[in-house]
């Protein structure tokens, strides 16, 4: 998912009431829907273990963070989030659940690094930042936290994505996947409880196109784009230093009919791809082609689900209509 230029100022809500609009603003010194929301939303969390905890339930609790990646904020928000990581954890352990609650820690992006100087985000070795689908823009790591059950400091080499939370947590949880619809992640509990390592490959999307794919240790660009000339040339620069030529492209590239392959454990950094004349070349597009096939001939059209209009708007004087779904007129601008 990359950010449009009309964003549809979403509902929040707390069960199946809306609660406020998650507006990112700040006037007069007074918090916004955002601000507020977020801070309830802390408190709101740390009342739901309790409660579930005192009536012997389940519970399944996600922390998001807000705009971690903002850098002229960068120092406040490390230490907003590591002070609610803490109480969350603290409260566990309070609480005497620890053992029997499972943790996981990541991040939705790499990076922004396209704020200007001094004001950027860095990614290490890996190319470009947020909004991209190139390393520095995809890879992130992950923690997880689950006393007794998982070694600590045990490392772990597996591929995953957030969509792998959903089959995961249910198999923690000991429930099985539903059968009678499609799922896109995986259940990586094995990794966690054994440490094993699940081949599976990896889809890089951008709007409604698949941009890349990774195999193993490759990955193949089918597009590539940076971002645009005309933002470029404002100075705004999703790349800054990294500029690699024929592939941190300003345009909106096409390499379908010979894909950009990257062995990413030789060069992580996305800067050598391999020549397309070379038998490895060949073998790596022949494995990836196959994959990639069968991805399309099952992918299903998403049906949109918001709704602008929840129950509990009218309290609130703030029913919206929705915006007309335009997912190919995506202009994913800065």
């Amino acid at each position: 998912m990359v950010w449009c230029s009309k964003l549809p100022n979403v509902p929040v809500y707390n069960n199946s009431q809306m609660v406020g609009r998650f507006v990112v603003k700040f006037l007069d010194g007074v918090w916004s829907d955002s601000r507020l929301i977020k801070f309830l939303s802390f408190q709101e969390g740390l009342d739901v273990i309790f409660h579930q905890n005192m009536a012997q339930w389940p519970f399944l609790l996600y922390r998001a963070a807000d705009a971690t990646h903002a850098s002229k904020r960068f120092l406040g928000k490390m230490m907003e989030l590591d002070y609610v990581v803490g109480q969350i954890l603290a409260w566990l352990r309070a609480l005497g659940i620890e053992k029997d609650t499972f943790v996981f820690f990541t991040s939705d992006n790499g990076a922004a690094v396209m704020s200007g100087p001094k004001q950027s985000g860095s990614n290490g070795p890996f190319l470009c930042g947020k909004e991209t689908t190139f390393e520095g823009g995809m890879r992130e790591p992950a923690v997880t936290w689950w006393p007794e059950h998982i070694p600590a400091g045990t490392v772990s080499q597996q591929l995953g994505t957030v969509v792998d939370l959903f089959s995961t947590s249910l198999s923690v949880a000991g429930f099985s996947v539903p059968d009678d619809s499609l799922i896109d992640g995986l259940d990586l509990s094995p990794v966690l409880h054994n440490n094993t390592l699940i081949n599976r490959p990896i889809f890089y999307y951008r709007g409604n196109e698949m941009m890349a794919v990774r195999v193993g240790p490759y990955k193949a660009h089918y597009w590539t784009w940076s971002n645009s000339w005309e933002e470029f040339n404002q100075g705004i620069n999703f790349c800054p230093g990294q500029e690699v030529a024929g592939v941190t492209t300003h345009t909106q590239q096409e390499h379908t009919m010979q894909p950009l392959i990257f062995h990413l454990g030789r060069g992580p950094w996305e800067k050598y791809p391999i020549s397309a004349v070379t038998k490895e070349y060949q073998d790596a597009l022949s494995r990836i082609t196959a994959v990639v096939e069968k991805h399309k001939k099952g992918l299903v059209p998403g049906v949109p689900q918001l709704n602008m209009s929840p129950p509990g708007c009218e309290r609130l004087g703030k029913c919206f209509k929705a915006p007309k779904s335009q997912p190919w007129k995506c202009d994913w601008p800065h």
